[in-house]
C-alpha cells in the first residue's frame, strides 16, 4: 500500500483563484488551515462569492509579498511558472510550493490512476473513467477535467480517482504517487515553459512515476521515441505495462490481426479495432491504455468491450459539428500542439480546409508537410501573428487566408469549401491571443458554423 499521508502545518497561501485554487481553499479550510488567496489577475465573481462565504481573505490584481511570505505551504496555480521571482523567493525561504494535486493527495486514501501525455490524455482519462464507473467502481474524475481534485477530496468520499495531469501540475508534486500511471506519448509541447529544451519537458512528464514503488504500475506507449529513450537511461521502479501498434508483449497491450490484445498475468482481453466507437490509430492506443487500467482494476471484460464500443469522445476533440451543403465541419480546438493537429489531419478522409493558428509554443511544423500536401486544399490562419504559419506552409498550399475572428475564419472556410470537403478547426497552438481558452475557441467555432 501507499505510505501514510503526511500532515502539514497550518498557514496556506493559494496563488491563483481559478478552479484548482478555490478547490484548494475549500479543502484547506476543512483541514484547519488559515488561508489567504492572492491572484495577479481578476477573480471571477462566482469564486469571490465562494471565498467570502468561507470567510477567506483574498486579493486580486496584486501579490502582497508580506502576506504571502509568511506561508507554511503555498499552492500555486499551474499557470504560474516556477521562474516567477515571488515563487523563487518562497523556495529560497524553504516554503513548500506545491500543486493542487500534491496538496489534495495528502487528504485522500483513494486509489489514484494518473494519466499524462502530450496528446490523448483527456480522451484516455474520460474513456477510463467511463469504463470504471460503468463497471461499478466508486470513482471520481479530476485534474484538468471538471471540478478540481481538491474540491472533490473536500466534499466527496470516493475510493478511486482518475486524474488527467498536465506537466505543469506534475512540476508541483513532491510525494504524490499514483498506483497506476499512464503516459500516452511525448511530443514537443509547452517548450516555452521549459527553456525550449525537450529533455526538461520529458523529465516533467516522467515525474508521474517518480514516487511509484514496485507495487505500482506504469502503462506507456512503447512506440514513442522519447519514452523509449528515457526508459533506456533511467531506473524505473513500477511494473511496466507497455502498449504498441507494432510490437507484442507477454505483459501489456498490442495489435494482432486488427484485434487489441491486453495481457496481464495470463489474463487476456481481446477486442476488434473495428468495434471501437472512436476511429484512428491514436484512439486504438487510447483504448489500449484504458483497457489496461480497467484490467488491472478487475473490471469485467464484457463491460470494457461495451464501453469502448459506445464511448464517443470528448467535446473539442475531432467533434463533428454540422454538415452544410455536404461539407463536414469538425471542431478539434483541443489540438493545441503540432502532434495533436497531425492526428486530426491524418484522420481526414477527404480534401480539407484547415483553420490553424494562435499562440505558437515553439512549434516545428515540418512534421505536417506530408499531410498538408496530401489533404489540405486551403489554410485559414486564425491568430494575431500568423507570420510563422504562412512561412511554414506557403510552399505547400496556394490558398492561405488570414482571419482575425472565428466568424471571419468560418465564413472564409464556407466560401472555399466544396461538396464532400471537410472544414477542420485544429489550431496546433494555444488559444490565449483571441480566446479565453481552447473551450471558448471551440464553442465560438460551433456557434459560427450554426450561424452559416
Amino acid at each position: 500500500m501507499r505510505e501514510e499521508k503526511r500532515h502539514i502545518e497550518k498557514r496556506l497561501v493559494v496563488l491563483g483563484a481559478g478552479e484548482s485554487g478555490v478547490g484548494t481553499v475549500i479543502l484547506g479550510k476543512k483541514e484547519g488551515y488559515t488561508v489567504f488567496v492572492s491572484d495577479k489577475g481578476k477573480i471571477k465573481e462566482t469564486y469571490k462569492k465562494t471565498l467570502d462565504e468561507l470567510g477567506v481573505a483574498w486579493e486580486e490584481e496584486q501579490h502582497t509579498e508580506a502576506k504571502i511570505l509568511t506561508a507554511t505551504v503555498v499552492m500555486k496555480s499551474p499557470g504560474i511558472p516556477d521562474t516567477v521571482p515571488l515563487v523563487v523567493r518562497l523556495k529560497e525561504r524553504g516554503v513548500p510550493v506545491v500543486s493542487e494535486i500534491e496538496f489534495a493527495d495528502n487528504y485522500t486514501a483513494a486509489t489514484i490512476v494518473g494519466i499524462t501525455g502530450s496528446n490523448g490524455k483527456t480522451t484516455t482519462t474520460m474513456m477510463t473513467h467511463h469504463i470504471l464507473k460503468t463497471g461499478g467502481l466508486d470513482v471520481g474524475v479530476a485534474g484538468n477535467i471538471g471540478y478540481s481534485f481538491a474540491k472533490q477530496v473536500a466534499t466527496t468520499e470516493v475510493a478511486n480517482y482518475v486524474l488527467e495531469l498536465s506537466s505543469f501540475q506534475l512540476d508541483g508534486i513532491e510525494k504524490f504517487a499514483p498506483h497506476i500511471a499512464v503516459l500516452t506519448n511525448i511530443t514537443p509541447d509547452h517548450l516555452d515553459r521549459y527553456e525550449y529544451k525537450l529533455e526538461k519537458y520529458v523529465a516533467s512528464k516522467f515525474r508521474i512515476i517518480k514516487n511509484q514503488t514496485e507495487q505500482d504500475y506504469f502503462i506507456y506507449d512503447a512506440d514513442d521515441l522519447e519514452i523509449k529513450k528515457y526508459l533506456n537511461t533511467h531506473e524505473i521502479k513500477p511494473q511496466l505495462l507497455p502498449f504498441s501498434l507494432t510490437k507484442k508483449f507477454d505483459q501489456g497491450a498490442y495489435l494482432e490481426e486488427k484485434n487489441i490484445v491486453v495481457k496481464i498475468d495470463n489474463n487476456e482481453f481481446i477486442m476488434s479495432t473495428s468495434d471501437l466507437a472512436l476511429k484512428g490509430n491514436h484512439n486504438v492506443k487510447n483504448a489500449m491504455a484504458a483497457a489496461t487500467v480497467s484490467q488491472l482494476l478487475k473490471i469485467r471484460k464484457s463491460t470494457i468491450r461495451e464501453c469502448l464500443e459506445n464511448f464517443h469522445g470528448v467535446e473539442h476533440r475531432l467533434e463533428n459539428v454540422l454538415k452544410i451543403n455536404n461539407v463536414q465541419y469538425i471542431n478539434d480546438s483541443k489540438a493545441t500542439n503540432v502532434n495533436a493537429a497531425y492526428y486530426a489531419l491524418d484522420a481526414m478522409k477527404s480534401s480539407t480546409v484547415w483553420i490553424v493558428g494562435g499562440v505558437d509554443k515553439g512549434n516545428d511544423y515540418s512534421l505536417l508537410y506530408p499531410l498538408i500536401n496530401e489533404k489540405v486544399k486551403a489554410i485559414i490562419c486564425l491568430g494575431i501573428d500568423n507570420e510563422k504559419i504562412i512561412n511554414a506552409f506557403g510552399n505547400c498550399v496556394d490558398n492561405i487566408v488570414e482571419a482575425k475572428s472565428m466568424k471571419e475564419a468560418v465564413k472564409a472556410a464556407y466560401s472555399i469549401a466544396e461538396r464532400n470537403d471537410n472544414v477542420l478547426l485544429s489550431p496546433a497552438c494555444a488559444s490565449f491571443d483571441l480566446f479565453k481558452n481552447y473551450e471558448d475557441r471551440g464553442r465560438q467555432f460551433k456557434e459560427a458554423v450554426r450561424e452559416l
